[in-house]
């Protein structure tokens, strides 16, 4: 059996110190907005690249709270429009709701998977205010078009960092390229904790403060209550988790890059096509959070795949304009968005993957020659 996500065995491999960190917390005593969170606040703030980092309840909130605290600033208001990759996860779509703001849907690059700078200009009118840039399954979707872009229109760019901790456009971190980002600690992520927990990362001192103040119920001062907040704290057993497993980071994803290398390299199947690939060791723009290939009789090779003791996963089956959620939406045509959610299917990905494994799930691809 090759599972898809093994998250027992990645913790384990933090054994001791993982329990020790936990036990550290505990004896303290003080279990919110301690010296945890503030330290790896400070940590992640340096990996990243960017002045300030909020730590919040999970990735969601943490897209809430920039788009929230922009509207305080004057810098959003209510009706503006936000571009958006159309095959995103509903998280980032429904923190653009939330604010009472609009979703404006662009297709992505069928190659990548990230959003199609090309059809961007199309989308942009007087509301346009803002692009929510999401790097997909891992990928940097920054790129120079996209500068170019938000040059010119004077937009502000959000990104969705959520699956892509530790990756580089150029020589910068993804997280630390706009006015402020998004991220995710659900245990299944790259730096994954034991529950849930996010942040928001921003060299932007005014926004800092509001965003911080917001996720505490809207109060930089106890019982003094500025703003109408929310209650989005990351807590000290998690912050705890996530400093130990931070350093770490860096080369657990580059055994994942290499664990994509294999596959790019070796899985030789006329039915499948694999990801773009552009390997880079020393500043991947690739941290392969997922590693998704299509197929056209998907249902049926994940089927097969099963069978043979392969695990995989479907990220994502329905797109966000076909959720029941956003019903007014159904409607809409996007069919590359379409043709992705058709047809994508995740194979296990982790960086405790042993190279039999690798070569387990390699050669059964190779084996299925025939149509599923």
């Amino acid at each position: 059996m090759v599972k898809f996500l093994d998250l027992k065995t990645i913790n384990d491999s933090f054994e001791p110190d993982l329990s020790r960190a936990i036990k550290r917390v505990l004896n303290t005593g003080w279990y919110l907005l301690g010296n945890e969170v503030k330290a790896f606040e400070e940590e992640y703030a340096d990996f990243i690249g960017t002045k300030h980092c909020i730590g919040v309840a999970n990735g969601l909130d943490a897209l809430r709270l920039i788009l929230k605290a922009n509207i305080i600033l004057g810098r959003l208001q209510k009706g503006d429009e936000i571009i958006v990759p159309a095959n995103t996860y509903i998280a980032t779509i429904l923190a653009i709701t939330d604010n009472q703001l609009v979703p404006v849907f662009v297709e992505p690059d069928i190659a990548n998977y990230n959003i199609d700078p090309h059809r961007i200009e199309g989308k942009i009118t007087r509301q346009t205010k803002g692009i929510m840039l999401v790097h997909l399954y891992g990928q940097n979707a920054m790129n120079t078009k996209m500068q170019e872009i938000i040059e010119k229109y004077n937009l502000q760019l959000f990104e969705d960092n959520a699956q892509a901790s530790g990756a580089f456009f150029e020589n910068r971190r993804t997280g630390s390229l706009g006015h402020a980002a998004a991220h995710s600690f659900y245990p299944g992520k790259n730096l994954g904790a034991l529950g849930d927990g996010g942040a928001v990362t921003t060299d932007d001192d005014e926004l800092e403060e509001v965003t911080r103040a917001i996720a505490n119920y809207g109060s930089s001062q106890k019982y003094m209550n500025e703003y109408q907040g929310l209650n989005s704290r990351l807590d000290e057993i998690q912050a705890a988790i996530l400093r130990l497993k931070l350093n770490r980071l860096d080369s657990d994803n580059k055994r994942r890059l290499d664990i994509a290398r294999y596959y790019c390299e070796h899985i030789n199947n006329p039915e499948i096509t694999l990801p773009y690939y552009c390997f880079n060791d020393s500043n991947p723009e690739h941290v392969w959070h997922l590693f998704v290939v299509r197929a056209r009789n998907r249902d049926q090779l994940q089927k097969f795949l099963s069978g043979k003791g392969i695990q995989t996963l479907v990220h994502y089956p329905i797109p966000p304009h076909k959720q029941k959620a956003y019903k007014e939406w159904n409607k809409i045509n996007l069919p590359v968005t379409e043709q992705i959610h058709n047809e994508v299917l995740s194979l296990p990905m982790s960086q405790m993957m042993t190279n039999a494994k690798v070569n387990a799930v390699v050669e059964i691809l190779n084996q299925q020659n025939r149509k599923c």
